[in-house]
């Protein structure tokens, strides 16, 4: 399993889709803290032009012949940003790059829980498996024995079609069994981003992991507020609140300083004099007056994503609570089931050896041989069920904190006996 969750995170294309949104995000702060900076620009132009003879420039004098015209300069411009719209601007882009980071993390622990979920019902499938062939072994051999009975003239047809209807049963529930198993590799080959039928060579029939003697969750409120989900909807919740400051800036005036500096001539040859120099300096004021109620619902809508944002906030949290208590209440559950079924696994095989022995002395009917291996068939399927989701428990207790155990092994921790 350790060798599979190395692979999806190499090559899960949710992973890689989360990496692409973090690239994303980064790109975003880059363009918003561009705009804080100053701004530089080169320009050069060429034009021939004349005026018109009728034109007031020519009734005072000006040639009416066409002229060339060259320019070449430099143009620069800085937004002195007074009251923090920029700034406002570069903090929901850092936050919201910042959710992007947690966001990956998210889909890592989504990613490791997903593919040991699946690898673990795949191991119990398996189980399952093994488990109903060796039952169609017996309901074989109980078939021939019933056979043979049937010919010594101790035995009933009843009997004989009893035992063949049984192997029946087991054949049909042996191929679901198998239909899930495949769908299962299936499904572990498209969480590696493998195409279908690749990874049915490695995953044979192994038996299932066995559980650790002790869990070290520590305090789950700690560990929980760790989680990936939760601080993610944190950052996005700063981003809103900068967004915010953003619409308010919107309403105040922004100055920038502009400037520019060049050469300018009729010809090509004079660009390089002194005397063609141009240049201009000064602030620039930009006042919104009138925009329609453009900037008042800028900041309407700020203030609604914002609300939605702390509800979200909210949400996550008191889900993360839950799963938590869900996690830990299963896991605790399932140990005790898993000591109950043991008991009854134990108690249906001494039920099906004694019936075995008094059918083959004829003190016992059939039927009663086939109700205990059935019991016994059913305690098998039972107690691997348990031991799959006391698993699948554990895994659900790694998402749920947040894909995090506590450092420390000796604080207060769930406990069990490891099993298979």
């Amino acid at each position: 399993m350790t060798t599979l969750e190395a692979e999806a995170s190499a090559s899960n294309l949710d992973l890689q889709a989360a990496t692409a949104r973090i690239d994303e995000s980064r790109a975003q702060l880059g363009l918003v803290n561009a705009s804080r900076q100053p701004q530089v620009a080169a320009d050069a132009s060429y034009e021939r032009a004349g005026i018109s003879q009728h034109s007031p420039l020519a009734m005072v004098g000006a040639p009416a012949s066409a002229t060339n015209l060259w320019s070449i300069g430099l143009e620069a411009s800085w937004e002195l940003d007074l009251w923090g719209h920029l700034r406002h601007l570069s903090e929901s882009a850092d936050a919201r790059l910042q959710a992007s980071g947690f966001g990956m993390a998210s889909v890592k622990v989504s990613v490791a829980g997903n593919v040991a979920r699946t690898y673990l019902l795949l191991r119990g499938t398996q189980a399952q498996i093994s488990i109903t062939e060796e039952n169609r072994h017996i309901a074989e051999h109980l078939v021939q024995l019933a056979d043979s009975r049937l010919q010594n003239g101790v035995a009933t047809r009843f009997d004989v079609a009893s035992a063949r209807a049984d192997v029946a049963s087991i054949e049909a529930r042996l191929s679901r069994l198998q239909q899930q198993r495949d769908a299962l590799m299936n499904a572990l080959a498209l969480l590696l981003g493998k195409p279908p039928r690749e990874l049915d060579a490695r995953l044979s029939g192994t038996p299932l992991p066995s559980m650790p003697h002790r869990l070290p969750i520590g305090v789950p409120s700690e560990l929980a507020h760790n989680r990936p989900d939760i601080l993610q909807a944190e950052a996005r919740l700063r981003a809103t609140v900068a967004d915010i400051g953003a619409a308010k800036a919107d309403f105040y005036p922004r100055i920038s300083l502009t400037g520019n500096l060049g050469v300018q001539a009729f010809d090509l040859s004079d660009l390089g004099s002194w005397n063609s120099r141009q240049f201009s300096f000064g602030p620039t004021l930009y006042l919104p007056i009138f925009q329609g109620g453009r900037l008042e619902r800028n900041l309407e809508l700020s203030e609604a994503r914002h609300r939605l944002a702390g509800i979200a906030y909210q949400q996550t949290v008191l889900s993360a609570w839950h799963e938590v208590d869900d996690a830990l209440s299963a896991y605790t559950t399932e140990l005790k089931r898993h000591q109950q079924l043991q008991e009854a696994l134990t108690q249906n095989q001494t039920a099906l050896d004694v019936a075995e022995r008094g059918y083959q002395q004829g003190t016992v009917d059939f039927t009663s041989v086939l109700v205990a291996r059935r019991s016994l068939l059913a305690s098998q399927a039972e107690l691997v069920d348990c031991a799959t989701a006391s698993a699948l428990s554990v895994v659900s207790l790694y998402r749920a904190l947040g894909g995090g155990w506590s450092p420390d092994l000796l604080t207060t921790s769930v406990t069990g006996e490891s099993r298979s």
